[in-house]
């Protein structure tokens, strides 16, 4: 799960409230869960609640045929964190997109994945990997929600606020989810190498795996470049 520094905490206006308990037997009867996940959900999570839903009826914005609604989950922990899984599965049951907001103690997180409507329709939805803020003090100040022409641009800037880096001139969020994907793939081959490196004895390997590690090194550095450009095709 991807960790954004807090660049935006928003506050959900109050006529989009409905803050009703949402029965897990519920997600269990249209996720079509196993007995494993079951355990996961009874292990792990306390409570769901329905704490917002953000539409043309309670936002005055219109809505757009990729996001008809946003909704606003609250989950109260048992414990530290939640299975990355749970949430999907909550995700595959809701056609809708769903900003989670995880609450241990009187700390809370925000997170959300980019879903997406598959060629089958959003009864069978594509869900990115999760993005999520850190843990903040349950009292921490937010601002209101951002002005977005519809609710499909209130729901792509509720996930750029997620995003560790931030968004280039004109890149749309798919290609900035692109570029972090490429990014954590090329941190990862990174460290991969300095492993390999350390464990190197042979002096004309290591040369070579330094060489790879400054291409890496450089490679990073320009998809971390907000103002970067792509190459031409």
């Amino acid at each position: 799960m991807t960790e954004a520094p807090n660049r935006a905490l928003f506050r959900f206006p109050e006529q989009a409230r409905v803050g009703r308990v949402l029965p897990k037997a519920r997600i269990y009867e249209h996720a079509g869960v196993s007995g494993a996940m079951r355990d996961k959900f009874v292990a792990e999570v306390e409570q769901i609640i329905w704490a917002y839903k953000l539409a043309p009826e309670t936002l005055n914005l219109r809505a757009h045929a990729d996001v008809l609604e946003i909704q606003v989950f609250d989950i109260a922990l048992k414990g530290e964190d939640v299975d990355e899984d749970v949430l999907r599965t909550i995700d595959r049951a809701i056609p809708h997109p769903i900003v989670f907001q995880l609450w241990r103690g009187q700390e809370f997180r925000t997170v959300a994945a980019f879903k997406r409507r598959s060629h089958a329709g959003m009864d069978k939805p594509v869900i990115d990997g999760y993005l999520s803020s850190p843990w903040l003090p349950h009292d921490s100040a937010r601002q209101p929600l951002p002005i977005s022409l519809d609710l499909k641009g209130l729901y792509e800037q509720l996930l750029r606020s997620l995003l560790p880096l931030p968004a280039r001139h004109g890149e749309t969020l798919r290609e900035q989810l692109a570029r972090l994907d490429a990014l954590r793939s090329r941190q990862n081959e990174y460290l991969r190498l300095q492993t390999r490196l350390r464990r190197e004895r042979q002096f004309n390997r290591k040369v070579t795996l330094n060489a790879q590690l400054r291409a890496l090194k450089n490679e990073i550095g320009r998809l971390n470049d907000p103002q970067d450009e792509p190459p031409a095709a």
